[in-house]
């Protein structure tokens, strides 16, 4: 036995003191990182990318080893609370009307406050915590998020930590689960399984999901579930995990008329039933006769309400202002547009690209993604994490730079007023336009509407 670790060590030694290195850069993330510390931040991420890259590079074949690495880095953030994101508190806020059954579609913190019979623990602190923004709108989480919220309020019960650690298992397991379906999904594509690794040991992926608890990595273990069952023929059962993706987050509704041809009019029209059907029977709980409007008004928001780490949108906004434009006219107006050319990118890519092969469908919901990404007026770091999944099923590698870049706009974050560095925003966004090109001009699978199977 010791032999067989002497001989382990010598084959081995740099990647396990890399992987050693790699924890104490998280461990550091996790304990001792204010988010106002951009320098400090920067550097840890930037490192941790680094790493990421020479392990994959040197272990790649060696699926254990980067396996239990990536759980190990993941590990590190389970008894912490998250130190570059808020969200979690109205995620417990939300969890616990949700248990004791109050409808957080139908009530805003900031008048659940003022009641004295109010049944949530530490409502006091989750309020104040989870900021002002947060607690004047209804709840935008969908159905099957806020059930999950609710497993881990009964779970943690009065203790804050206790939800936290509940969350963190559900997006760990989540995380694991995205590479045993991912690993299966590239095998049957005729890719390399040690790929799924740009997803697993991708520090973003970790930061924001394990670190920060947001919910993508549940969203995306559905989501990469249902390709899987795609990619097997299994169409009618991939509805389902699809389902439950979008009533995670709504993001892969975006790509449901992508299917049409992959599908064929007859499968596609089954295929919406199913996940119309699963849909409908997670929102019925919470259904009311104002649960629409307030749904509806509460999502809208982030078409004409808010602005971060914007792309095309600065550029429009710069330019607006050199004409005297108002800025907060034209994010109301912009947000108008946003979604009107978005749906046209969709239905161009449905009718005039030929999807029936699952790579190009693949390819197809990354173009339509990072599209609409580009134009957005608002794209938080996690955001990207969409994107990394998909483009470690095709030949894009684009937004693996993207995860790394994204950091930069969490300089905001460093300043008192929350103010973006439009420099960095531009280095960020300039670097992963340049990428996109050179691979859209290298790449022997086409980043292009007219592109036939």
């Amino acid at each position: 036995m010791p032999n067989r670790f002497t001989t382990y060590w010598k084959l081995h030694q740099v990647s396990i003191l890399m992987a050693l290195l790699a924890a104490i850069f998280y461990y550091t993330f996790a304990f001792h990182l204010e988010r106002t510390d951009f320098i400090k931040l920067l550097t840890l991420f930037a490192a941790s990318f680094f790493l990421c890259f020479k392990l994959i590079q040197f272990e790649k074949w060696n699926f254990k080893f980067l396996l239990v690495a990536g759980i190990i880095f993941r590990l590190i953030f389970l008894t912490t609370e998250p130190n570059l994101s808020q969200d979690y508190f109205r995620f417990i806020w939300d969890g616990h009307l949700v248990a004791n059954f109050i409808n957080p579609y139908l009530e805003v913190p900031n008048d659940l406050i003022a009641q004295s019979d109010l049944v949530i623990p530490n409502a006091q602190l989750l309020y104040d915590s989870m900021g002002s923004l947060s607690a004047k709108h209804f709840s935008n989480y969908p159905p099957l998020n806020q059930l999950l919220f609710a497993i881990a309020s009964l779970i943690g019960g009065k203790s804050l930590i206790g939800s936290v650690l509940a969350i963190k298992t559900m997006i760990i397991l989540a995380d694991v689960g995205i590479f045993y379906f991912g690993r299966k999904l590239l095998k049957n594509l005729n890719h390399s399984p040690h790929l799924i690794f740009w997803y697993f040991l991708n520090p973003l992926i970790i930061i924001e999901l394990t670190g920060n608890l947001h919910f993508e990595g549940v969203m995306l273990f559905f989501f990469v579930w249902a390709l899987h069952l795609l990619s097997t023929k299994k169409w009618a059962l991939a509805a389902i995990p699809y389902a439950l993706s979008i009533c995670v987050k709504l993001v892969p509704l975006l790509f449901l008329p992508l299917f049409l041809k992959h599908l064929g009019f007859k499968k596609s029209i089954s295929f919406y039933s199913i996940i119309g059907i699963t849909c409908l029977l997670l929102f019925v709980p919470f259904y009311s006769p104002d649960f629409i409007a307030n749904y509806s008004k509460t999502v809208g928001l982030w078409f004409s309400n808010f602005e971060f780490n914007a792309g095309i949108y600065n550029v429009v906004k710069y330019i607006a202002i050199q004409y005297d434009g108002k800025p907060w006219e034209l994010i109301k107006t912009y947000g108008k547009i946003t979604p009107i050319v978005t749906i046209l990118f969709v239905l161009l890519f449905t009718f005039l690209r030929d999807n029936q092969k699952i790579p190009t469908l693949i390819t197809s919901m990354m173009a339509v993604l990072t599209l609409y990404y580009f134009m957005s007026a608002t794209v938080h770091p996690w955001y990207i994490i969409f994107l990394v999944v998909l483009g470690v099923f095709t030949r894009y590698k684009y937004a693996v730079l993207w995860s790394a870049t994204v950091v930069l706009s969490y300089y905001a974050y460093s300043q008192a007023d929350f103010k973006e560095n439009l420099t960095l925003i531009t280095v960020e966004y300039i670097s992963v336009y340049v990428f996109l090109i050179y691979e859209i001009f290298n790449s022997k699978e086409q980043f292009v509407i007219f592109r036939k199977n």
